[in-house]
């Protein structure tokens, strides 16, 4: 079991308390890591609250071989909070205030998806997906900065994903990821003259996880997502987590309303997907059987550019 390690000074976040949601799995374990590792209290959140104690002991005892740590015991408490619902999220904010008397960090962590074809999506799982990813971050931001960061400020950070070039196969998330980058800018705005930044970061679909395998449902797809992406190798699960730690950190001071994309460059490269030829595409002509007419001629298929 590898200690914890990070690119930031030890002690940066010392005296800082942060909710971490979906923070027993994945990406969301790797940022309550790093974010215990420089001194920050935190408290993760998720629906599960077995698999929440079983992540907070094991991340206590890499805290604690780490010689380099900000903190000689972590502070790190649990909670158990569905972030679909209202009340369960008013609480968790009430409760961390009440044990802490603050709340400087919220990392929106929090969320899931499934494979599927987007005619295959019944209703009920298209609102799932959109209740825990979009309308679950709202609830989480909302509380944030109603109980305590419009008098006292603070950073938000919303991890969504690169759904930039649409999100084939999984149009739901994509949808509510859409959806909370766009929330992300318009609460930069309101929320500014709190002292409040808000600001997103896009994961991509090549950064490697426990939890990522799951959703996918196969190992064999990230062979498929590395050949997509320039760097031509996954992303780890630190890289999100240090991308966090900065958008959080006063070096960010003067960054909110943005997003930060950590993809290995997927976003100007390839797509998930690849679309087979068809002749379904009729051009458009003014002649009156156009509909029927031929498409105009193709130049030849090179997947190499020539000068």
């Amino acid at each position: 079991m590898a200690a914890v390690s990070s690119v930031f000074r030890p002690g940066l976040f010392k005296g800082r308390v942060a909710i971490v949601t979906g923070g027993g799995t994945g990406i969301g374990q790797a940022i309550a890591l790093e974010l215990l590792h420089l001194g920050c209290a935190v408290v993760i959140a998720s629906r599960k609250l077995e698999r929440l104690q079983e992540a907070a002991k094991d991340m206590r005892t890499r805290i604690i071989s780490s010689s380099h740590s900000g903190a000689a015991e972590p502070i790190l408490n649990v909670m158990k909070c569905n972030i679909r619902e209202e009340k369960e999220v008013q609480q968790m904010f009430a409760s961390t205030l009440q044990q802490f008397g603050q709340l400087d960090f919220l990392v929106n962590n929090a969320g899931g998806q499934f494979l599927s074809n987007a005619e295959n999506i019944s209703h009920k799982g298209w609102s799932a997906v959109i209740d825990s990813n979009l309308t679950g971050t709202f609830l989480c931001c909302r509380e944030a900065y109603n109980q305590r960061m419009k008098e006292h400020g603070g950073a938000i950070v919303n991890i969504i994903a690169d759904m930039y070039k649409g999100f084939p196969l999984m149009s739901h998330t994509g949808a509510a990821r859409a959806g909370v980058d766009n929330l992300t800018k318009s609460l930069s705005i309101e929320w500014a003259d709190s002292g409040v930044r808000v600001n997103a970061v896009a994961p991509g679909s090549s950064i490697y996880s426990d939890t990522a395998a799951a959703n996918y449902g196969s190992l064999k797809i990230f062979d498929i997502v590395r050949s997509r992406v320039p760097t031509k190798r996954l992303g780890r699960v630190e890289e999100v987590s240090a991308a966090v730690c900065f958008l959080l950190s006063p070096a960010a001071a003067f960054i909110s309303g943005e997003t930060l994309y950590v993809d290995g460059g997927g976003k100007l490269y390839q797509t998930m997907m690849e679309v087979p030829d068809h002749n379904k595409s009729k051009a458009y002509t003014w002649e009156e059987d156009g509909a029927d007419s031929d498409p105009p001629p193709q130049p030849p298929h090179d997947t190499k550019s020539k000068l």
